[in-house]
């Protein structure tokens, strides 16, 4: 029996509140568990160096966790005076993940920078981060359309959600919390789409191995997790 009572495939209670803060274009709070994570989808009207004159926009992620998100106090990065490699890799894995369900040439000169700060962590912050700002993702562009600044209603190609799988005592489990993520032979974050398509997989053994029909139970076991995260974010957004 997991530590919360939930059966192995069993995702934590999951809620996405819309319009969290008042400035940015798109802003939730997700909360998945005792993960809490806010997302917010902001607009600059520049790209960077490399896409100027393309005719594209450009997604990009900002991610980090407030000093207070963890039971020992956090230093904020800015203070040390540079961030840490696991914050650029879930940066980019956020930026890729949205840039990989939106047609970019839709945004024209534009960049939407999505940043995600994390104020209260039990496990699963990255994947939380992708799940949420893909709503927030979807907030702004219908800004920009109800602006007139993009002229597709809804420039994607599909929705896009992610979760964590591991082994704990060679048991596959969907959604690992903090306690559950220490203590896993193996663990591993999916990211998928709704057409069942793989954007990222990251998994590793922790001075451990596993076998390709663990790997496919965990794979089935994210990709029924992801389904029902994006039956979610589905539910939230046709809401008024």
């Amino acid at each position: 029996m997991r530590s919360d009572r939930r059966q192995n495939d069993q995702l934590r209670p999951v809620r996405i509140t819309r319009r969290f803060t008042k400035f940015a274009p798109g802003s939730v709070l997700i909360e998945t568990g005792d993960t809490k994570v806010i997302c917010t989808a902001s607009v600059k009207d520049e790209v960077p160096a490399f896409l100027e004159k393309s005719g594209r926009g450009w997604i990009t992620a900002e991610y980090g966790m407030l000093p207070g998100s963890t039971p020992q106090r956090k230093d904020r990065e800015a203070s040390r005076g540079k961030v840490e490699g696991r914050t650029q890799e879930i940066q980019r894995l956020i930026g890729r993940s949205m840039r990989a369900v939106v047609d970019l040439s839709a945004l024209v000169g534009r960049t939407i920078w999505i940043d995600c700060d994390v104020i209260q962590a039990d496990g699963g912050t990255r994947t939380a981060s992708i799940t949420g700002a893909y709503v927030a993702l979807v907030d702004a562009l219908r800004w920009l359309n109800q602006k007139h600044h993009i002229f597709t209603q809804l420039p994607t190609t599909g929705s896009v959600a992610a979760v964590s799988v591991g082994l704990i005592d060679s048991v596959p489990m969907l959604d690992l919390c903090y306690s559950e993520d220490f203590a896993a032979q193996v663990d591993m974050n999916v990211v998928m789409t709704d057409q069942g398509e793989f954007i990222e997989v990251q998994g590793t053994g922790e001075e451990s191995t596993f076998t390709e029909s663990q790997l496919q139970e965990m794979l089935a076991l994210a990709k029924k997790g992801i389904a029902e995260l994006i039956a979610i974010q589905r539910s939230v957004l046709e809401a008024t």
